[in-house]
């Protein structure tokens, strides 16, 4: 999405947003930073690991005022840092908190209990619009997992758009998904539980994947529900709802945990199938635990390719501490079941047009929370999952990924033809936002050049919560059979610079978001809304979906929508559906295809 305001429910440009310089070191707040003492009762006979200075570690031993003071010099500093090179974790022991917990870019904040009620913040936890007039289409990059929440006034703000991770969550209240009817774009919530009511105001689009609640009020474009207890009325296309009712494969999110005596683990869910509601409503999710001893716990500066690959070789599993790792050599995860964990949005930088990481074909690997951001030498793709022709099948022990997001532009310079590639098969994809950067740094048609934004070779891939934006050419390309996708959302590119420059086949007008290969024979998706923004005039796009005409390949539920005063979208889905108009004047729809 791009730094966005709406007039009458219409999404535009907005340019010369300040931008903090990013810094160049991180930030150290002395030896109160990372704070451990005793569970109330609990000794802690354990060695506490060394997350390095930007993870803070708190105790409900610790005095409210000294925890507050630590979450808002954070916050000083990730306010309003859209791009800057800072990353930050906040990890929370079992206890109860009356802190108030304002939640910045690159910021994550975790509960370390086996369940959400085993770390419980009476106060306050948000996320407020970044931009002026309570906007809060900027609001990318910050994550709460595993803790329960009473909010003061009962309603706690999460304003935000993409890149958001909101997991294993309990509000003992109601939540808002926007500022004070403020516009807003997002958004994910997944394994979660609302007491009261979630109200997406002015979301344009949102997901909700096993969670439960007393309810859902709202709708713009593009609502999809699925493995989802209570879900709101209502059939698509008035209100815009798109409701599964189970989710057919996943694996949760791995996580942070610590037990009574401070020993530190990370929990590997068990896979789910045909699910419905949270995965903890016994208590932990089920699943396995890994003591944090057989993982190697990387650093920022300190680390190379070589050490990481080093230490994967021997059979670790990775812990990527905050902040910028620049690699000049590929990140290779060859040895199955393997765990590639992320705190605070931990960024992989590829140099010299390397690819940050590559998998092998084998079973059980488990990537979470990683931020792929390109280099300026074009990488051919920044995350490659499985070799190209793979052929080993994983459907008992899938590859997964969670919460993995891809940025090429924005914080410099950056290029790859392609973003992610998935080889092998049986892959689960929970929660990505591929993002070709339309604003700050290094930005422009012939500067952060990228092709395609997902590329999936594999069969039986399942993603769910697609966001993919901004790519010169397709941005999905879908060669596998079988793939499954619920919720997909994109913005094609706001800068081709003329029609004959953006065409993709004679008579074809631009590269449509969403393609199918002819020779695919099964695939089928769920809740899809594309956006055309143009900045230039004169530029149309012939058709938003475009897909073999066969009984197996199956569209639920399509919306597009121009925005702004420029060009078209022709068509929803080959040459069906009709075109849109500027401003948001007509949003064609389609409830199945064929």
């Amino acid at each position: 999405m791009n730094e966005e305001t709406r007039e009458m429910g219409i999404k535009i440009c907005c340019r010369n947003q300040r931008r903090l310089k990013p810094r160049t070191s991180p930030v150290r707040f002395g030896p109160v930073l990372v704070l451990f003492a005793y569970f109330a009762g609990m000794s802690l006979a354990a060695a506490a690991p060394d997350f390095g200075p930007n993870v803070l570690v708190f105790t409900p031993s610790t005095p409210a005022a000294s925890v507050q003071e630590q979450i808002n010099r954070v916050y000083a500093i990730q306010e309003k840092s859209q791009f800057g090179a800072e990353r930050f974790a906040l990890l929370f022991q079992p206890g109860a908190y009356s802190v108030d917990i304002p939640v910045g870019f690159y910021t994550q904040v975790i509960g370390l209990g086996a369940a959400p009620a085993s770390v419980h913040i009476q106060g306050n936890v948000h996320s407020d619009a970044y931009l002026p007039n309570n906007n809060a289409t900027c609001n990318f990059w910050r994550a709460i997992e595993g803790f329960s929440v009473t909010p003061s006034a009962g309603v706690m703000q999460w304003a935000v758009s993409q890149a958001i991770s909101f997991r294993r969550m309990h509000i003992h209240g109601d939540v808002v998904l926007h500022q004070k009817g403020g516009w807003s774009s997002g958004g994910w919530m997944s394994d979660s539980l609302v007491d009261g009511n979630v109200g997406s105001g002015s979301q344009q689009q949102w997901i909700s994947r096993n969670t439960e609640w007393g309810g859902w009020t709202g709708s713009n474009w593009n609502m999809v529900f699925v493995g989802v207890v209570n879900p709101p009325a209502g059939e698509w296309p008035a209100p815009p709802y798109t409701k599964v009712a189970r989710t057919p494969v996943v694996r949760e999110k791995p996580y942070l945990e610590i037990d009574a005596r401070g020993n530190y683990s990370v929990r590997v869910p068990a896979l789910r199938s045909d699910s419905l509601g949270v995965s903890w409503r016994g208590g932990s999710t089920p699943g396995k635990s890994i003591p944090l001893s057989q993982f190697y716990i990387a650093r920022p500066g300190a680390d190379t390719a070589a050490s990481i690959n080093a230490q994967l070789a021997k059979g670790k599993h990775l812990l990527l501490t905050p902040g910028i790792y620049e690699l000049t050599g590929t990140l290779r995860v060859t040895r199955a079941n393997t765990v590639v964990l992320g705190l605070g949005y931990a960024t992989l930088r590829p140099a010299n047009g390397v690819v940050a990481m590559t998998t092998a074909d084998v079973d059980g690997l488990v990537l979470a929370g990683l931020l792929f951001d390109a280099g300026p030498a074009s990488s051919p793709a920044l995350l490659e999952v499985g070799p190209s022709g793979s052929k080993a099948r994983h459907a008992r022990n899938p590859i997964s990924l969670h919460d993995v997001y891809f940025r090429v532009g924005g914080a410099a310079l950056g290029r790859a033809s392609a973003s992610l590639k998935i080889n092998a098969h049986d892959t689960i994809v929970d929660h990505t936002w591929v993002w070709r950067a339309d604003h700050g740094a290094g930005v422009g048609w012939n500067s952060n050049t990228a092709a395609n934004g997902l590329v999936v070779n594999g069969d039986d891939v399942t993603i769910y919560g697609l966001f993919v934006e901004h790519y010169q050419e397709y941005q999905v390309v879908w060669n596998g059979n079988g793939g499954r996708v619920y919720f997909y959302q994109s913005e094609i590119p706001y800068d081709p610079p003329d029609q004959p420059g953006y065409t993709s086949a004679p008579g074809v007008n631009g590269w449509a978001s969403y393609k199918v290969a002819d020779g695919v024979s099964s695939h089928q998706a769920w809740g899809l809304g594309i956006y055309s923004v143009f900045r230039n005039r004169g530029v149309v796009l012939t058709r938003a979906i475009e897909a073999p005409e066969n009984s197996g390949v199956k569209f639920h539920h399509a919306i597009t929508v121009c925005i702004g005063a420029n060009g078209e979208i022709s068509n929803v889905i080959n040459n069906t559906g009709g075109a849109t108009t500027p401003n948001v004047r007509h949003t064609p729809k389609i409830t199945s295809f064929p």
